[in-house]
């Protein structure tokens, strides 16, 4: 299905007035190495980054490295990391992705999109993020819940699938532009965005949105 009508041109607009308006790149999810950067998205799922970012100091303090990680026992480390939503599975998720990165792709975290779908816990959504934060591109823009609800305002997208969500985006925006995308619709997804009471009369994109004051739970 085609994008609607006038998206590349709305979200063009939009990107640029959130460049100025929330500043610089940088990560929600706190890390020192690429590795923790990986493990941190992946515990990141269904679980918001302020709770992530409580859990992963002492997860990294403990076990910083895939060596170190790849060794750990399942259990401690399902206890430390308990907070976060779903933390049974998470726990031998990012074990078995230390071990791979060790294991397969010499300590480094990869590059490409392939790669990194083979890890234990990686997504494209997770894939995509982390191509943008550690190699600053991405095969396609990282689709989370804000990212979603922004594009729907915006009517850069029809699709309630986060993969056809991405499809999407991937049309409307220029690759070199895939990471900054995620990066502020999330910010103001959080901001001014909001699913149930979006702050349209503080937002810079009133006049060029679609569906300002939608509410929507996405």
């Amino acid at each position: 299905m085609a994008v609607p009508r006038g998206a590349a041109e709305r979200g063009r607009e939009a990107l640029a007035r959130f460049r100025k308006e929330y500043g610089e790149r940088y990560s929600y999810l706190r890390h020192g190495t690429g590795f923790q950067l990986l493990v941190a998205v992946i515990l990141s799922a269904q679980t918001p980054d302020a709770l992530t970012n409580k859990v992963t100091p002492e997860l990294f303090r403990r076990w910083p490295t895939p060596h170190a990680l790849a060794r750990a026992d399942v259990d401690e480390v399902r206890a430390a990391i308990r907070p976060v939503n779903f933390s049974h599975g998470k726990a031998q998720r990012i074990v078995d992705a230390a071990r791979m990165v060790e294991e397969r792709f010499g300590g480094k975290v990869p590059r490409a999109m392939a790669d990194l779908l083979e890890i234990p816990g990686v997504g494209r959504k997770t894939a995509n993020v982390v191509q943008g934060h550690l190699f600053d591109e991405s095969e396609g823009v990282g689709v989370d819940t804000h990212v979603k609800r922004v594009s729907y305002r915006l009517a850069l997208t029809t699709e309630e699938d986060p993969e056809k969500v991405e499809t999407d985006l991937n049309r409307v925006f220029e690759p070199r532009d895939y990471p900054s995308v995620n990066f502020y619709f999330i910010a103001h997804g959080r901001a001014i965005c909001r699913a149930r009471a979006p702050k349209c009369s503080e937002c810079v994109v009133t006049d060029v949105c679609p569906k300002k004051g939608v509410a929507r739970k996405t």
